[in-house]
């Protein structure tokens, strides 16, 4: 799930994930982080989920996928989109 905080200059995207699906550390990789794994890693939350925020530009188009243990690349169903293997997000 995404959750947006619109800002003046800046889209807060907070990415959600269930607690245990996928089981282990699970981060968010896309074009805002250079496609670096564990740069944003989701956190567990007290509600049972994991979820990380990441304040991004207004007006862009980015491409995201999700990094799970054991090199297990998923994508996000709510995404605005999906390019080849990537979702996409419009902040």
């Amino acid at each position: 799930m995404l959750v947006r905080t619109r800002r003046k200059k800046t889209t807060d995207i907070t990415f959600i994930l269930p607690a245990e699906h996928p089981a282990g550390q699970v981060s968010v990789v896309g074009d805002f982080n250079d496609w670096r794994p564990g740069a944003h890693p989701l956190a567990a939350l007290p509600d049972g989920t994991r979820a990380v925020t990441v304040s991004l530009p207004s007006a862009q188009r980015m491409r995201f996928r999700y990094l799970a243990e054991g090199d297990h690349w998923f994508n996000e169903e709510a995404a605005d989109g999906h390019e080849g293997d990537n979702s996409l997000l419009h902040t």
